[in-house]
């Protein structure tokens, strides 16, 4: 059996985060690295890659590094969905296949179950899922007394739910060559058309068996979700302290933390678990950590600084900063007196608009979202819920209230005024 990892989608929700999402670390390892050593564990070790242009050279290196496993690519020219996507990679397909989307998070139950009930044989595919209490946008699944797939709804609209079980795209197809044979059949213009197909082929009298998942479960679908899947890592792991890190006897660390190599935690430093710091990174004299951190490898979290319940990529840096409920990507770095607003004065859910819509973020504390490479000057404010995008700099005693395009710097002077970097040479 491949296993086939659908990593040829662009997240169009995602600005300003610029990186894939099955690519960002957690816990000091890509989340594509964590479902691959998973799907390892549950005996498989044969995998194929569905990539786009973008990310197929990024992919491949990661992967090259893992030991114990064959792996091939195939390139999806366009981010058409899962159909689109397994038609691409079909020369590279097996008659038994596992499909999974690397943009969700789950346990390795998820892979045990499936690979339970696919043992015990009888179905001509295995679909995992998962009931939920509150509406997602994805595919509810219709089952009879059974067990038994009837048919998926692909994102229904709230209060149009057939069910309340979600479909998590960790299935098994024991024919590949007759699912690709009715995705072939499906007509629409729209991007579900495996779903369609499942739902077709339960119709045509196939046995498609949906598999109960009870463990954990988060899908990226937009930038706040990071937070909720840091709260997931940071549950599900036990605590550790490396060796060869450095803590000062006058700094205080406590609770459930993980510590990477050559981490050093200076005089006065508070770190409160739950936490995670990467490797080599600094937390600074009087430093606090607190409520959920996730820190990457080779930042300097610096004098004074708070961070709390936030997400950092790695090489980023801080000097005197109150960083609240955030997600910054890689490379960033913030000047003294950096501050990030995390609550409304009217005390209501954090907004974001995406696209044409305004989408609640469903946390009432919740800060800025930063993209990779971004800089700020000394006493800036940044509002609650405002998205800074790749490259950007935002100048000394801003208050930014409104979204930055990536690669724009804004200052201020009698007025704000935006700027191309391109402009300034930078």
């Amino acid at each position: 059996m491949k296993v086939v990892f659908l990593c040829g989608g662009i997240g169009k929700r995602m600005f300003p985060v610029n990186e894939d999402k099955f690519l960002l670390k957690f816990l000091g390892k890509p989340l594509l690295v964590h479902q691959i050593e998973m799907a390892m564990k549950a005996g498989l070790n044969d995998f194929v890659f569905i990539c786009n242009r973008q990310n197929v050279d990024k992919i491949s290196s990661i992967v090259g590094g893992i030991s114990g496993i064959t792996a091939s690519y195939a390139l999806q020219n366009q981010s058409l969905g899962i159909a689109n996507a397994l038609k691409s990679a079909e020369p590279n397909l097996s008659k038994e296949i596992m499909v999974v989307n690397p943009n969700d998070v789950f346990e390795q139950l998820a892979f045990d179950s499936i690979m339970h009930e696919y043992k015990k044989n009888g179905a001509i595919s295995y679909l995992l899922g998962y009931e939920v209490d509150d509406y997602f946008p994805g595919g509810y699944m219709v089952i009879n007394d059974s067990s038994e797939l009837v048919d998926i709804i692909e994102k229904p609209g709230k209060g149009n739910e057939p069910s309340n079980l979600v479909n998590i795209v960790v299935h098994i197809h024991t024919d590949s060559s007759k699912l690709l044979r009715y995705l072939d059949n499906v007509e629409t213009n729209d991007d579900n058309v495996y779903e369609m197909a499942m739902g077709l082929m339960a119709r045509d009298g196939s046995k498609i068996k949906v598999v109960p998942y009870k463990g954990s479960w988060a899908a990226i679908k937009y930038p706040w979700n990071i937070i909720s899947i840091v709260e997931q890592f940071l549950d599900s792991c036990d605590g550790s302290i490396s060796d060869s890190a450095e803590i000062s006897t006058k700094a205080t660390v406590d609770g459930k933390v993980i510590i990477e190599d050559g981490v050093r935690i200076l005089e006065g430093a508070v770190v409160r678990g739950p936490c995670y710091i990467g490797k080599n990174s600094i937390i600074g004299n009087n430093a606090l950590l607190r409520d959920g951190c996730h820190v990457g490898s080779n930042c300097v979290v610096g004098f004074c600084t708070e961070v709390k319940h936030s997400y950092i990529d790695d090489d980023c840096w801080f000097h005197s900063n109150y960083v609240g409920d955030s997600i910054l990507g890689k490379g960033c770095s913030l000047g003294a007196g950096t501050v990030t607003a995390n609550w409304r004065f009217d005390e209501k859910n954090v907004s974001i608009k995406v696209g044409d819509d305004v989408i609640d973020t469903n946390h009432g504390k919740f800060g800025m979202i930063m993209g990779g490479g971004c800089k700020t000057g000394i006493n800036v404010s940044i509002m609650p819920g405002v998205r800074i995008g790749a490259n950007a700099v935002v100048g000394p005693h801003v208050n930014l209230i409104d979204d930055l395009d990536p690669n724009k710097i804004i200052v201020a002077e009698t007025q704000y005024r935006t700027i191309n970097r391109k402009t300034l040479g930078i």
